[in-house]
C-alpha cells in the first residue's frame, strides 16, 4: 500500500487541559456504563433512536446548512455525497440505530470456563473497550452509527467530525444525548471534538482512549497511525476488485459491475478496477462500454482494453487509486492467478469480488485472496455492518489481526480473565503437593 508524502509536517500538539477533564469524564461514565445491564443499555439506544426521530426536521436544516456551505467552499463530489443526509439516509440511520438495540449482549458472554484444580476456576468474558475516539470526514450519519454500537457495547466515545460536518454532527449528537437523559445513561458518555486542535489532541490521550477509528481518506487515516500509541482500527484505502473469469454469465457480471461502480461510487467498498479474462474480454466490453458510458463511467484500461473500445489510457498510477467516483480502471488479464497476481499487487485487502460459474475457480478465488471481505458473483457494496445484520458499523478494518472486515459490537469489546479460588496458592503446584486438573466445563 502506497503511502502518501505529506507536503509538511504536522506537529501534534498536548491535548488541552479542557480535553483531558472532558476526555477523564467520558472515561468515567464508560466505567458507569460498563457496569449496566443488557436491558439498561438496550434502553438507552431504544432512547436514542426515538430522540433522533422527533430530532429529524433539526437534523436535516443542519445538514443542509451543511451542504450550502460546502457548495460555496468547492468541497469535492464525493465528500459532498458523503455529507448529504436526506429524509430517506436519515431514516435508514435511526433504523440502523433500533437494529443495534436488538442486537445480543456482547457482554459478559463466557468464552472459556476452565476448572484449574478443584475450588479453582478460570473464565473469560467479554468487556467493554473503554473509550472510542473516532475521527471521520463528512459523514454525519457515522455519528448515530458509532454512538449506537458504543453505548450498546458498554463504550463511551469522543467523536470528531469534518468541519463540512460540523452543524449536522452537532444536531445529532444534541438529539442522542437528549436521548440518553431519558436512559441510565450518562449523556456525557458521548462528547463532541470540534477542533483540529482538539483532533490533534485526541491522539495523545493514550491512558484514557483505548481505541481511536478513523473513518475517511487515505491521508487521513495514515497520518493518525502515524501519529498515536492508541491501538487504530481502519483501513488506509478502498481499492476494490471485481475479476470476470472466462466461465460467466455475461449478463450477470455486467450487473454486479454495474451495481458495485454505480450504487454509490463514494463509498470505500465500490469497486476501482474491473480485471477482465482475455477469452471473455470482447464479448463481455462490448456490452459493458455502452453500458458503462450510460450510467456515466469514465473508463480507463490497459492496452489490451484499449483495443477493445475503452477510450482512456490507464496508467500505472491508476491500478493504486481509490477514485471515490464515477471512473473505473479496466485491464484485460490472461489468467486467474494474472488477477490473483494484480490484487496482491495492488489491492488494499478491503474486498474484492469474482464472477464466474466454475465452482472451482470460485473456490480458488475464496481460498487465495488475502482481503477481508472475498465474494463470488456478487457486488462488493455488500461488505458493510449493516448488510451483514449488525445493525451498524463503526468502520471497516483491513488489518490481518482482528477485527476484521466490518466492525460491529464484536469488535468494540476485549476479554477479561476471571479466577475464582480457595486460598489456592502457586507455591504448592511448584512443589508438586498439588497439581492442575485443566478440566473444561461448560459455558
Amino acid at each position: 500500500m502506497m503511502r502518501p508524502v505529506p507536503a509538511a509536517p504536522v506537529s501534534v500538539p498536548d491535548p488541552t487541559p479542557d480535553l483531558l477533564q472532558r476526555a477523564a469524564a467520558v472515561r468515567r461514565c464508560a466505567m458507569a456504563l460498563g457496569r449496566l445491564s443488557d436491558l439498561k443499555r438496550r434502553e438507552a439506544v431504544e432512547a436514542m433512536a426515538a430522540a433522533l426521530e422527533a430530532s429529524a426536521p433539526q437534523i436535516l436544516a443542519a445538514n443542509q446548512a451543511d451542504l450550502e456551505a460546502a457548495a460555496a467552499d468547492g468541497l469535492a463530489p464525493a465528500l459532498v455525497a458523503r455529507l448529504k443526509l436526506d429524509a430517506a439516509k436519515l431514516a435508514g440511520g435511526i433504523e440502523g440505530v433500533r437494529q443495534v438495540a436488538q442486537l445480543p449482549d456482547p457482554l459478559g458472554v463466557r468464552q472459556l470456563h476452565r476448572e484449574l484444580d478443584q475450588g479453582l476456576t478460570l473464565e473469560r468474558v467479554s468487556v467493554p473497550l473503554g473509550v472510542l475516539g473516532v475521527i471521520f470526514e463528512a459523514r454525519p450519519d457515522a455519528v448515530m452509527q458509532i454512538a449506537s454500537l458504543a453505548i450498546r457495547s458498554g463504550n463511551g466515545a469522543l467523536l470528531k467530525g469534518g468541519r463540512e460536518a460540523s452543524r449536522s454532527c452537532a444536531a445529532i449528537l444534541e438529539a442522542l444525548r437528549a436521548g440518553l437523559a431519558h436512559s441510565a445513561v450518562d449523556p456525557m458518555a458521548l462528547e463532541l471534538l470540534t477542533s483540529r486542535e482538539e483532533s490533534l489532541g485526541l491522539l495523545k490521550l493514550d491512558g484514557l482512549v483505548d481505541l481511536i477509528i478513523p473513518r475517511g481518506s487515505n491521508e487521513l487515516v495514515q497520518f493518525i497511525q502515524d501519529n498515536t500509541r492508541i491501538p487504530v482500527l481502519g483501513h488506509a484505502d478502498g481499492i476494490c476488485h471485481l475479476v470476470v473469469d472466462r466461465e460467466v454469465d455475461i449478463d450477470q457480471a455486467l450487473r454486479i459491475a454495474i451495481d458495485a461502480k454505480t450504487q454509490y461510487p463514494a463509498a470505500c467498498n465500490a469497486i476501482e478496477t474491473l480485471l477482465v479474462h482475455r477469452e471473455v474480454a470482447p464479448a463481455f466490453l462490448s456490452a459493458a462500454l455502452p453500458a458503462m458510458a450510460a450510467a456515466g463511467v469514465s473508463l480507463r484500461g490497459d492496452a489490451a482494453a484499449q483495443a477493445l473500445g475503452v477510450s482512456h489510457a490507464a496508467s500505472d498510477d491508476d491500478w493504486r487509486r481509490e477514485y471515490s467516483d464515477l471512473v473505473l480502471a479496466v485491464r484485460v488479464v490472461d489468467s486467474l492467478e494474472d488477477a490473483l497476481d494484480h490484487i496482491s499487487r495492488y489491492g488494499s485487502r478491503h474486498t474484492d469480488a469474482i464472477c464466474t460459474t466454475n465452482a472451482s475457480t470460485a473456490e480458488t478465488f475464496l481460498r487465495s485472496v488475502d482481503s477481508a471481505g472475498v465474494y463470488v458473483n456478487c457486488s462488493t457494496r455488500f461488505a458493510d455492518g449493516f448488510r451483514y445484520g449488525f445493525g451498524a458499523e463503526v468502520g471497516i478494518s483491513t488489518q490481518t489481526l482482528p477485527p476484521r472486515g466490518p466492525v460491529g459490537l464484536e469488535g468494540l469489546v476485549t476479554y477479561r480473565y476471571l479466577l475464582r479460588g480457595d486460598g489456592h496458592i502457586a507455591a504448592d503446584y511448584a512443589s508438586g503437593e498439588r497439581s492442575f486438573t485443566h478440566r473444561d466445563l461448560p459455558l
